[in-house]
């Protein structure tokens, strides 16, 4: 009798569901504009990912952060793959409104960030990074990530 069930069909499930969340993601890039505003102000969210264009890529970040924490290296490496290869596409490679086109300085700034991140949790796959360091890489991502909000 053939089962279903098993670490490679969990693995592949999961995987699954991390590649369609991450295409979501991309596609929630092109579909979500709002305006700058002079005010601070809270960003609306849906079902947690903030709906602005640098949401998805926060969003993506707290997973694979939250997972680290956990101590679910393996996941937290893939996720930070899966937050690189979506930046990439979308702010790199994007078209006219992609951030590496709009503010390049700005793109730089925030791609070495999340680079100090991604790289960190890549590294980590297998064991356990310092979390303070960790904690740190992701906290400077953020915070270069809002200034592309």
């Amino acid at each position: 009798m053939l089962s279903l069930s098993g670490p490679c069909v969990s693995r592949s499930l999961a995987l699954r569901h991390l590649v369609s969340f991450a295409i979501l993601a991309f596609a929630a890039l092109f579909l979500i504009s709002s305006p700058a505003s002079a005010q601070e102000r809270k960003t609306p969210q849906t079902a947690g990912v903030d709906n602005s264009k640098m949401g998805p890529y926060r969003a993506l970040a707290q997973l694979a952060f939250t997972a680290s924490q956990k101590g679910d290296n393996a996941t937290a490496a893939m996720l930070a793959k899966v937050l690189e290869r979506t930046w990439d596409k979308g702010e790199d490679y994007g078209g006219d409104t992609a951030l590496s086109k709009t503010n390049h300085a700005l793109f730089d700034a925030v791609d070495k960030a999340m680079d100090l991140f991604v790289n960190m949790l890549l590294d980590h796959q297998a064991t356990a990074p310092d979390p303070a360091k960790v904690k740190a890489v992701y906290t400077g991502y953020l915070e270069k990530l809002k200034l592309a909000d």
